[in-house]
């Protein structure tokens, strides 16, 4: 039987009689009048269920939220001991898309909750079954496409996040795009009119949502007079790794910031500097970064936690000691990333806290510190001294120019056009 689909404000006792009245609802064998619901949930009837879809609300549970649907206590016992099975329940995120089917006197039929973009949860009744309610976790189906796309810095698009939406594409993509070339370009600082981009990706869609992505397969950057070049490529039993044309690795032993996006630098290295708060002369010895409290703060480089301790003058301040006689700083954060303690080891781009103005700060910034050999250095300068990662082996370069050859030419003719 087809279903009858009402919102939210229907729901009333007296627009359900006005429904009844004008004949439009006759099939539907209607027992109680239906509650009300949550702003944003959409109510469909059927002769003997009712389908609500709807969002996650904030700060709920699983049986909690059930219930203001109007299931009963054993229903709800049930939905949470099947769920189990295969997901825990405390992992309800909020603003996640669901489906409940209900019976008319708070019985469950079935329940669907997309957990991410790749799989759902779905409990469905199972005539016979010892259990009536079985538990699945399903993958979302999508449509898979390789997409190449192009775009540039200008006046009208100035930051990286703008270009990026006018060629059509979403945030995600920026981030994974800019992560590639952080050895090389510091997104803050470098971006110039004139910059362009292109890119051949991996695009999923699923039934008019916003798309998701998978790999970048290949990507090119104009930065300033200077062209750069990323493949993609996995060396036999290695793992994935992004290099230029001729197979030099991209990947070097710092990125060019700790920070993503947006900031603006405030204040340079220098051996003498009048110092806002204390109003005199000193050394700074790092670079500011201005960005707003909360923006995401992460290690240049792999290595392990000296110190994450707070004092008057640094606010929240993680040390990091790296190979190669490096140690980094960072400070005036609001919080510490979970797990970042002394001793803890940290991967290159792992958060390790967000910007704040703890300490002697006149406003929200990341102050950035690199040390070499116990003396602390320019880390602009510093930076440009560090040499590229491995290159690709001279035995597996036919395989790297296979892959380099399939995607040049796509990335020059969207760059074109």
């Amino acid at each position: 039987m087809p279903y009858v689909t009402v919102t939210r404000g229907v729901f009333r006792l007296i627009a359900l009689a006005s429904f009844l009245s004008f004949g439009l609802l006759t099939a539907c064998q209607i027992e109680e009048p239906p509650q009300m619901f949550p702003p944003g949930t959409d109510i469909s009837l059927s002769a003997d269920t009712m389908l609500i879809r709807g969002q996650i609300p904030t700060q709920t549970t699983l049986s909690a939220m059930l219930s203001e649907y109007g299931l009963h206590a054993s229903a709800i016992g049930r939905v949470v001991v099947a769920t189990r099975e295969v997901f825990d329940p405390r992992r309800l995120r909020a603003m996640q898309p669901f489906l409940l089917e209900r019976t008319f006197d708070g019985d469950i039929r079935r329940f669907e909750y997309e957990i991410d973009n790749d799989q759902f949860l779905r409990l469905a009744t199972v005539q016979g079954a010892k259990n009536d309610l079985i538990a699945n976790l399903l993958p979302i189906e999508k449509n898979r496409e390789e997409a190449t796309i192009a775009g540039t810095i200008n006046t009208d698009t100035p930051s990286l996040y703008q270009a990026m939406a006018a060629a059509g594409e979403r945030a995600g993509l920026t981030i994974t795009m800019a992560d590639i070339f952080a050895g090389e370009i510091d997104f803050n600082t470098e971006l110039r009119q004139g910059d362009y981009f292109a890119l051949a990706f991996e695009k999923f869609t699923r039934e008019d949502r916003p798309s998701t992505y998978g790999e970048i397969y290949a990507a090119e950057f104009y930065n300033d007079g200077r062209l750069l070049r990323a493949l993609r490529f996995t060396p036999p039993d290695g793992e994935p790794g992004y290099y230029d044309e001729k197979g030099n690795s991209l990947k070097r032993l710092f990125l060019k910031s700790p920070l993503k996006f947006s900031p603006r630098v405030t204040s340079g290295f220098s051996r003498r500097r009048f110092h806002p708060v204390l109003k005199r002369y000193r050394a700074h010895l790092g670079i500011d970064y201005g960005a707003p409290v909360g923006a995401p703060v992460v290690a240049v480089a792999t290595g392990r936690v000296v110190s994450a301790t707070y004092d008057s003058s640094n606010g929240r301040m993680v040390q990091l000691k790296h190979p190669s006689g490096y140690e980094t700083y960072y400070l005036h954060l609001s919080k510490f990333a979970p797990g970042i303690r002394k001793g803890a080891r940290v991967t290159q781009g792992q958060l390790i806290g967000q910007v704040g103005a703890t300490g002697l700060a006149t406003g929200p910034h990341l102050d950035y510190r690199v040390r070499k050999n116990g003396v602390f250095v320019n880390p602009t300068v510093e930076h440009r001294k560090m040499p590229p990662g491995d290159p690709v082996p001279a035995d597996i370069m036919p395989l790297f120019e296979e892959v380099r050859d399939k995607w040049l030419p796509r990335l020059k003719h969207s760059v074109t056009e």
